[in-house]
């Protein structure tokens, strides 16, 4: 979940009770959810992968894995 803006807390704040209850946010699971976005961002700098031109699941799983196996020995 993103974070909520500053004038929306202030609006809530200046309307009291009715202004409703704040949203829940968890900053540990906004953080991994950050990382596994990041993680598809990286997949998707191949361009196979982000057009995703292959007709069967099993061509495509296999660019995935060929992707993983390029960025594993980058690092």
């Amino acid at each position: 979940m993103i974070s909520e803006p500053s004038d929306q807390k202030a609006h809530r704040r200046r309307r009291g009770q009715a202004g409703g209850r704040p949203p829940a946010f968890n900053t540990e699971t906004y953080k991994q959810r950050n990382t596994v976005e990041r993680g598809f961002n990286v997949f998707k700098q191949w361009r196979g992968l982000a057009t995703r031109y292959d007709k069967l699941a099993l061509t495509y799983r296999g660019g995935a894995v060929l992707r993983a196996i390029t960025i594993w020995l980058r690092q």
